[in-house]
């Protein structure tokens, strides 16, 4: 591996930050944009994550690290995962030596601590992507430091210093985008996700909107994804029992594979406002009911939600406030205000940014060549 970089070498981009798929597949994203153009990419997360199994499944090679949150933890655990903070931030500066990574992408969160703290002692430059509207904890203790920071809403930008941020938005893949308008039909079809694991909270709530949508009448077509690991009256298997005996149309699937295709015959989604979710909402143009994760860290899920709101793209209700009654009424509100639906559609469209995992890309390339460039200046 060169110790200099320059437009025609291969060099070596470290990608931090785990722990959920929201973390690694925006990563892995810009990763195969890096190869494309030439370079060699290393992930660094831990085994207990989601990038133990998404990565090395991905073709990328992934060195372990052990670290630990520091929130919501007792004082002993915050020690100890204080003191793995510092020895595998030491072992990774060692670890950088024999690398020389030219450049340290990092989606944050407390896997990316260690990494992100390494590459900046060593000089080596950070360019951070953060989709939230609030930054993480760890985003916003490293704001000052970052060379780049890759945000999704223009109220991010404000926690970082003047003319380093770019609204690139998340990497989401092209099927969204390929969404065009719903053709018109005499049905309202309403998608219902809490993502991959389900909520409980829209599960109970859907079914205790069944009988309200049947004494109606109104043309409802209902897609449901329960997931799988919800239990109990919430499970895949009540919400589908009670489902069948209605008589609605529409189909309740413990997951929906092809997430694009239900989002194409989608009026209307109901989901959480992750990160991804909200991209992909953008991405399709697609308006929506946004219930926030009311235990999401720093409370980031409510902050989208208020965005995609305030620019007129969605509905908030909070997690308490979201019930059977909630769901219909809101539901009803917009099949009778269909001017409503296709306004809140084009202020989705609105927030999408296409090509955020090659601008990302492209930013790390140029970074790693600016800090070259003045490293061989300095000699």
């Amino acid at each position: 591996m060169p110790d200099e970089v320059d437009e025609d070498s291969m060099s070596l981009f470290l990608m931090a930050g785990g722990g959920t798929g929201g973390h690694v597949i925006p990563a892995i994203a810009v990763a195969r944009e890096l190869v494309k153009s030439g370079h060699e990419v290393l992930f660094i997360g831990t085994e207990r994550g989601a990038e133990s199994r998404l990565v090395p499944a991905a073709g990328f090679r992934l060195e372990f690290i052990q670290v630990g949150g520091l929130k919501r933890l007792g004082l002993a655990t915050k020690l100890a995962s204080l003191w793995q903070l510092a020895t595998e931030t030491l072992r990774l500066r060692r670890l950088f030596s024999r690398w020389k990574p030219a450049a340290v992408f990092s989606m944050g969160g407390f896997v990316a601590g260690p990494t992100v703290l390494a590459a900046l002692s060593r000089g080596v430059p950070v360019v951070l992507m953060e989709p939230n509207a609030l930054p993480g904890f760890t985003n916003r203790a490293i704001a000052g430091r970052v060379k780049r920071a890759l945000v999704s809403f223009e109220e991010t930008t404000r926690f970082f210093p003047a003319g380093r941020t770019e609204i690139t938005g998340l990497p989401v893949r092209e099927e969204f985008f390929a969404i065009g308008p719903k053709p018109d039909s005499p049905e309202f079809t309403v998608l219902i996700t809490g993502g991959s694991q389900g909520s409980q909270t829209l599960n109970l709530a859907a079914r205790a909107a069944w009988p309200l949508f049947v004494e109606s009448g109104l043309p409802i077509r209902i897609l449901h994804q329960t997931g799988a690991r919800q239990t109990g009256s919430a499970s895949f298997e009540a919400v589908s029992q009670d489902f069948s005996k209605t008589g609605l149309r529409g189909e309740v699937s413990a997951f929906i594979a092809d997430m694009p295709a239900a989002f194409r015959q989608a009026d209307l989604i109901v989901c959480r406002s992750g990160a991804g979710a909200v991209s992909e909402l953008a991405a399709a143009g697609k308006p929506s009911i946004l219930i926030p994760f009311p235990f999401a860290a720093d409370d980031h899920q409510l902050k989208n939600a208020q965005a995609f709101e305030r620019a007129g793209a969605s509905i908030l209700s909070l997690d308490k406030e979201w019930t059977g009654g909630r769901f219909f009424e809101l539901v009803k509100e917009l099949y009778l205000d269909p001017a409503r639906v296709e306004s809140m559609a084009q202020n989705a469209r609105r927030l999408a940014r296409h090509g955020a995992a090659r601008r990302a890309a492209d930013i790390l390339m140029h970074e790693a060549i600016d800090i070259a460039s003045t490293n061989r200046n300095n000699k």
